[in-house]
């Protein structure tokens, strides 16, 4: 296990409800043993948590290693991009804290952001599950003070609040808005999507990014999951370069305090919702402009606080990369707040154990970075660790996997603490679970520059095809797709080039069974299938 935490008493009102679930969603696993509830100091009650990973959604949220300075508007401003906080228990003796969301939903959608991104306060991050309680009871003296500054901020947001035409966005006062308005001024090189996400992760949870140009400016909007984050990015990365003496950044808080993401491809991105579609976005960078970036390779190896205008480091030989792979770009430098070397393993749970393989999962999680290693549970069989070349790659995997349906199971993809994933001892048996993969000749990034840094997506229905001999027709390839158990809804070949195609299945879960299946399958004359996500629809 990767932590663990032993007896916790927290002060309520009442002793019989229980506060605290046994399940962690987020952070190291718990074993919740004896834990304690006490009512306003008086009674108590033990109950036995448990350590599973599944829990009842519940609208009240459990926040554990608070910082002991910690505040009850940081605690508040990290519910607050995705709802409306009702209510608010601080347990500063224990740096603990339970807030309460206006909806089941919005508490959803806060826990599925953080289990894949660990939020922090004051530098410190802090571990979200859902509680067994259902709603709140704080009328007691006790939490005056917390139910005070709930009030404050409560009135302060309404006041400043309207509606924003009609995407539910709500305007304030710039100040205290987690959403960042970021101009790039002399853009020499292009600047996508997943280069912003890796420089303003390091300064906290990034929810959700929309790039657009106005008055031929490259411009775009980044939420974070607290204001707080929003102004430690703005004071820090305001006037940096990203690349040598060009690509400025200008930052300044935008009106809006909640971002509506209605796709998810290179132009827009809502991290708390990978189930969205791609719609129509297009690629952000023309091949051959890739290719004449590719031999620019003067990258900045500064850290923010050593020299004026340079940004942290990004550290790739290879600039094409480096703009346009969230996989491969930040995983030895240290963007996003990671080290090289550390959470480079992914904890994969709710597997279907009857069904899933090591090769299995090297095909699927090698769609986001060069899988090195996989292991899975000897003891639970329904859990994964996978091995990746770097913590980006293992990051976009994360973000990317997490939630996804495959062979019939909502799969679960946290961050492990272990560094590496051990083999077996030699002589030892293990009955196949765990696989080297370092040297598999099947990795889709081991060469740099590869033009497979540009075509990483999420999961969906629609998958691209290519190194398709001519000898190979639509209906054939229709009956192989048709042979993994799905159903195939649309075909098109590429118009310029038949060694290509688009191929659409039911559904995202079904395209993933084909990829794992049909990616490097032998087409004859020696033409072995390439199998992608796409984020194009037929």
């Amino acid at each position: 296990m990767d932590g663990i935490v032993s007896d916790v008493a927290v002060g309520v009102k009442r002793g019989s409800d229980e506060l605290l679930s046994g399940s962690v969603l987020n952070g190291p696993n718990t074993n919740m043993s004896s834990i304690v509830v006490t009512a306003n100091g008086n009674d108590s009650k033990k109950f036995k948590g448990d350590d599973k990973m599944d829990a009842a959604p519940s609208r009240v949220l459990h926040i554990r290693k608070l910082p002991g300075e910690v505040t009850e508007t940081e605690v508040i401003a990290l519910g607050l991009p995705f709802g409306k906080v009702t209510n608010i228990l601080m347990l500063k003796g224990k740096n603990q804290a339970f807030l309460e969301m206006g909806s089941e939903e919005a508490a959803i959608t806060m826990v599925n952001y953080y289990t894949t991104m660990t939020p922090s306060l004051r530098n410190q991050p802090v571990y979200i599950q859902y509680s067994n309680h259902k709603e709140l009871k704080t009328d007691g003296p006790l939490n005056q003070r917390a139910q005070a500054v709930l009030q404050a901020v409560t009135s302060v947001h309404t006041s400043n609040s309207s509606l924003a035409g009609t995407t539910g966005d709500i305007s304030v006062s710039s100040g205290q808005s987690p959403v960042l308005r970021i101009i790039i001024d002399n853009m020499y090189y292009p600047v996508t999507l997943d280069v912003l996400h890796q420089i303003f992760s390091k300064f906290g949870a990034v929810l959700k990014i929309i790039t657009f140009t106005k008055n031929n400016q490259f411009q775009a909007l980044l939420q974070y999951g607290d204001p707080v984050n929003a102004q430690q990015a703005k004071l820090a990365l305001d006037g940096q370069n990203i690349y040598n003496a060009c690509c400025t950044l200008r930052i300044d808080f935008s009106k809006l305090v909640n971002l509506n993401v209605k796709y998810n491809n290179d132009k827009s991105r809502d991290y708390t919702r990978p189930d969205l579609p791609s719609g129509d976005g297009q690629p952000s960078l023309d091949p051959a402009i890739a290719a004449a970036f590719a031999k620019e390779t003067s990258l900045l190896g500064l850290p923010v606080t050593a020299v004026p205008g340079t940004l942290s480091p990004m550290g790739i030989p290879n600039a094409a990369a480096a703009a346009h792979a969230h996989a491969h770009a930040a995983g030895r430098a240290g963007m996003g707040g990671m080290t090289p070397g550390v959470y480079t393993v992914l904890l994969v749970s709710n597997l279907n154990e009857e069904m899933v393989s090591p090769q299995s999962l090297f095909t699927l999680f090698g769609v986001y970075g060069d899988v090195q290693r996989v292991k899975i549970l000897y003891n639970k069989k329904d859990s994964a660790l996978i091995q990746m070349a770097d913590a980006n790659q293992s990051q976009l995997a994360m973000s990317h996997l997490n939630g996804q349906k495959m062979y019939g199971k909502i799969i679960r993809v946290t961050l492990s603490k272990h560094q590496t994933v051990q083999l077996p001892r030699e002589g030892l048996d293990d009955q196949g679970l765990t696989k080297d993969f370092a040297n598999s000749p099947l990795h889709r990034f081991k060469k740099p520059g590869s033009k497979n840094f540009l075509n990483i997506f999420p999961p969906s229905a629609t998958l691209h095809l290519s190194n398709i001999p001519s000898s190979v027709s639509e209906e054939d390839l229709r009956t192989l797709f048709t042979n993994t158990g799905g159903t195939v809804k649309a075909f098109k070949f590429f118009q310029r080039d038949h060694k290509m195609a688009l191929l659409q299945m039911s559904t995202a879960e079904e395209a993933i069974q084909a990829l794992i299946d049909l990616h490097n399958y032998n087409l004859g004359d020696n033409h072995h299938l390439r199998v992608s996500f796409s984020k194009s629809t037929i």
